[in-house]
This record gives structure tokens, C-alpha cells and sequence, in this order.
């Protein structure tokens, strides 16, 4: 059974593995659509244009700031990214139940690059007591189940 710990007022339940890779999952899929808008277009239209080709290493820097953009601006704004929203997922401070700071939220998605690539961070949750990723583990961050939407 999974705990239900007390973030402030509001007793809330972790969300558990599963619908957190699957929302994982259903991310990289969206990130495909940010990616090819924010990265492939612009970079098509430098080499058409000026026929320039940046280095590797500053497409990945790229790549890293584009994300970073998108993530944080969802964790600030309400703590879902649209995937989350799917799957009724919220990204909370595990102290204060409120939308991860700035800082906080660079914080686990910088650790998530090295966590989720290397998969020592989906490892880790099988393992974890609340069945956390390693990156929220560390940065003390929490993704819970919002309860269903009544029409």
C-alpha cells in the first residue's frame, strides 16, 4: 500500500509507478512535437540560409535549455506538464505541497538527464520506499495523484 503523506493541509497519495511511466512515456512523445518546432526548424532555416551547421555540443546545450524552458515553465504554472495533466499527475515540493521552486525544479530535471538515461533512476523507484525516482528522491520533490475531474 502506498503512503499518503501529509503535504500541509491536504492529505494526498503518491502517484503510483506505473502511471508514472506511463506518463513518462507519453511525454517523450510530446517532446517530439516541442522538439521538432523549437529545434529542427530553427536549425533547418540556419543552413538553408546561412548554410552553417552548429557544433554537437551546442545543439545539445540547445536541446537542454529548449526542455529546461518547457519544464519548468509547466512545474511553475500548476505543476502539471500536459502529459501530467493526462494522467492526473502533479510534481509538488515535498515539504510544502506547493508548485517546486525555480531552483528546485532546474535541479530535477538537470538530475533526471542522468537519472532517466542511464535508467539508475527507474531502478532506484522499484526500490525507492514510496517507489520515487531517484532525481525526486534527491531534490525533494514529490508527483502525486490529483483526484478525477467531476462534470
Amino acid at each position: 500500500m502506498m503512503e499518503t503523506p501529509d503535504l500541509g493541509r491536504v492529505t494526498v497519495e503518491l502517484a503510483g509507478l506505473r502511471r508514472r511511466l506511463a506518463s513518462l512515456l507519453y511525454e517523450v512523445l510530446l517532446l517530439l512535437g516541442v522538439l521538432g518546432l523549437t529545434f529542427m526548424v530553427p536549425l533547418l532555416i540556419i543552413g538553408v540560409v546561412w548554410n552553417l551547421t552548429p557544433p554537437g555540443w551546442l545543439e545539445w546545450l540547445y536541446i537542454y535549455a529548449v526542455l529546461a524552458g518547457y519544464f519548468i515553465w509547466y512545474w511553475r504554472r500548476g505543476g502539471q506538464t500536459l502529459a501530467m495533466q493526462t494522467w492526473r499527475l502533479k510534481l509538488v515540493d515535498a515539504e510544502t505541497g506547493r508548485e517546486v521552486s525555480r531552483g528546485k525544479g532546474l535541479a530535477r530535471y538537470t538530475l533526471a538527464w542522468f537519472s532517466l538515461l542511464t535508467l539508475v533512476g527507474i531502478v532506484w523507484a522499484f526500490f525507492d520506499r514510496d517507489r520515487q525516482f531517484l532525481h525526486d528522491r534527491l531534490v525533494g520533490s514529490r508527483i502525486v495523484l490529483m483526484p478525477p475531474v467531476k462534470h
